[in-house]
């Protein structure tokens, strides 16, 4: 049985290791360098969580978690482990929900710019502290002015508006200078080219979505495919920790329970601390840190224990550490405090042990039903019961099909937001200046010109249209009519008739 003893069978030390459902929302890592077994723990651990009733998500980085949704096949070194364990293959599928970002191997899973939230689109867009300042102040002018921010068309124009209104919006809110301006302008293009795009819009994930259980009472294992979003590291990363804050902020308090509401498995930990500033890593420790109470646990996956910093480290309780090796000095240290985690066994020296370890075993220490962490103890972990390595796309394909969620997140939609409010004011504008009552026509009248045609802004067009600039003059060029009113206009600005003509262009101007 893999669930027995209100525990998840992980393998066998000097007797059956569990871990202990009551105390899996403690968190966990499962470290090791890579080929050593990491992978099958995990699968081991996501089959069990799913036999228990208890939803998961796992973000597969390199596409072999899909087999999660296929019942397993006997292969020699799975069948004598199993033989050696006295553990019966009776192998089995999980009910599972593929998602994937670019929508083509899952489910679309997108995020609004407004959940998003200023502080980790900083990050993502590699901002500095003047840059993130800016990226602050548009999110609360929008805010102060209904504005909805739910793609990048929409950030961008709002990026535009506050900077053609940065000397009334730096007056109140803070300066704003079009550098900085510019400088968010051009990672938004990065982001955009590396699938910021299809992350960010509508139909935004409903983290609802995420608990599910099939009708025989097993949790649905979901499956985010990341192996294309791997080749962007601080995306990756920075979504996944956008689902923890907002589990974090949509799940009730929940206590003490017999068993977790969701198990997070966050594989490439590394990723999420690598360069990361020291107020985010402050944000996640919080996050680790109450997001138990929620019946959320967290599972970090990674090559070492020094991936991830020791305030973080320090709340995984339940851990399965597979064989380090240590060619340099400083590989050796990694060892030594990746030992140094453990409560010692006068059995073995851990340190030794790490680095001894063959594939398939590990050191395990979990929680006991005191919730204390056991001794560690060598271990040989448990092969899986669903399909070792990826399934077909056909088998993807069926399983997207008949999933729950099918057709709820495929078609994007684009409601007026930002962008819609902003290009219809530009319009007005436009529109008005048309007019042949407007301050523009009556001032070329009065001066016998005709109404100029030059248009301030693209009206007709689509989103592209309206952020296009205009392209620049190159040398001399003759003046407009436009531009003839307007030294007209200063020419007479000295009688009391030219400077209310001018308070009145001025006034449209910067309305």
């Amino acid at each position: 049985m893999i669930v027995e003893n209100g525990g998840i069978y992980i393998g066998n030390g000097d007797a059956p290791i569990h871990l202990l459902l009551k105390y899996a929302n403690r968190h966990g890592l499962i470290a090791g360098a890579t080929g050593t077994g990491k992978t099958i723990t995990l699968q081991g651990l996501a089959e069990g969580f799913s036999a228990a009733g208890v939803p998961v998500f796992i973000a597969d980085v390199k596409g072999d978690l899909s087999g999660l949704a296929a019942a397993g096949a006997d292969k020699a070194p799975l069948v004598e482990r199993a033989k050696q364990l006295g553990f019966p293959l009776n192998y089995t599928a999980c009910p599972t929900i593929f998602w994937d970002v670019f929508g083509k191997a899952g489910h679309p899973l997108r995020t609004t710019i407004s959940e998003m939230g200023p502080l980790m689109l900083s990050r993502l867009l590699d901002l500095n502290d003047t840059q993130e300042g800016v990226l602050t102040i548009a999110f609360r002018v929008a805010d102060d002015e209904g504005l909805l921010l739910l793609d990048l068309d929409d950030l961008r124009a709002m990026l535009t508006h506050v900077s053609e209104h940065a000397a009334a919006i730096s007056a109140q809110y803070g300066n704003i200078t079009p550098a900085s301006v510019a400088a968010i302008q051009r990672s938004l293009m990065t982001l955009e080219s590396q699938g910021g795009k299809n992350l960010l819009g509508e139909p935004a994930l409903s983290i609802v979505d995420l608990i599910k259980t099939a009708p025989n009472g097993t949790g649905a294992v979901n499956i985010l495919a990341a192996d294309t979003l791997m080749q962007s590291p601080k995306l990756y990363s920075t979504l996944l920790l956008w689902l923890l804050s907002e589990l974090f902020e949509t799940m009730p308090e929940a206590g003490d329970l017999d068993k977790p509401k969701l198990v997070f498995f966050f594989d490439e930990a590394h990723l999420l601390f690598n360069d990361a500033p020291k107020a985010l890593v402050e944000k996640i420790e919080q996050l680790v840190r109450l997001i138990r109470s929620k019946g959320v646990g967290v599972y970090f996956i990674t090559q070492n224990p020094a991936d991830i910093p020791d305030t973080v480290l320090g709340q995984l309780s339940n851990r399965v550490q597979h064989a380090l090796r240590a060619y340099t000095p400083k590989d050796q240290k990694g060892v030594k405090a990746a030992a140094e985690t453990f409560r010692v066994n006068p059995k073995f020296k851990t340190a030794d042990a790490i680095m001894e370890l063959a594939v398939g075993e590990a050191l395990v220490s979990v929680l006991d039903t005191k919730g204390v962490p056991t001794m560690v103890e060598r271990a040989f972990i448990r092969p899986p019961l669903s399909r070792v390595g990826p399934v077909t796309p056909a088998e993807r394909a069926q399983a997207v099909a008949q999933s729950p969620l099918a057709g709820v997140y495929e078609a994007a939609m684009n409601r007026e937001s930002a962008y819609e409010r902003l290009r219809g004011q530009v319009q007005a504008s436009a529109a008005q200046a048309q007019n042949s009552g407007s301050i523009w026509g009556t001032v070329a009248q009065a001066a016998g010109i005709p109404m100029p045609q030059a248009q301030a802004a693209s009206v007709g067009g689509g989103r592209a249209d309206y952020m296009r600039a205009a392209p620049k003059k190159v040398g001399r060029q003759p003046d407009s009519a436009l531009e003839i009113v307007g030294k007209s206009i200063l020419r007479t600005a000295g009688s009391s008739v030219g400077r209310q003509i001018a308070r009145g262009l001025l006034g449209a101007i910067l309305k």
